[in-house]
């Protein structure tokens, strides 16, 4: 039987879920409870998947990054995954938020958590 990996969460990957939770108190106090619980189970089962098999997130699809712009989003990136010291980048997907990760086949190191509709993580 093979071992399963070791998920771990950056600081980043809390801060950013911090955030994340008090958007949705700012949004609807009282529904905020209920859907971060929900985020919350959601990222349970994500973390179960991710310990066996670290690779099956998406690929992270910013990471061909042409414009200026989106070179240094991929750059404050690319610092998180080698503050990390883990060599590759995916995205997981959930049903209103996106994880990026950074992973080998014995570590997965949670990095970053934004909404769907944002545009870039915050790092």
């Amino acid at each position: 039987m093979t071992a399963r990996a070791v998920v771990e969460a950056a600081p980043n990957f809390l801060a950013t879920l911090d955030e994340a939770r008090r958007f949705l108190v700012e949004q609807d106090a009282e529904a905020a409870p209920a859907r971060y619980a929900q985020l919350q189970a959601e990222l349970v089962e994500m973390v179960q998947m991710l310990g066996w098999s670290p690779g099956c997130g998406r690929y992270a699809r910013f990471l061909g990054a042409h414009s200026a712009q989106g070179r240094l989003h991929l750059a404050r990136v690319q610092r998180l995954a080698a503050d990390a010291a883990l060599p590759d980048l995916r995205e997981f997907v959930l049903q209103q938020y996106v994880v990026l990760y950074a992973h080998s086949s014995k570590r997965v190191a949670l990095l970053a958590i934004k909404h769907q509709r944002e545009l870039t993580y915050s790092a």
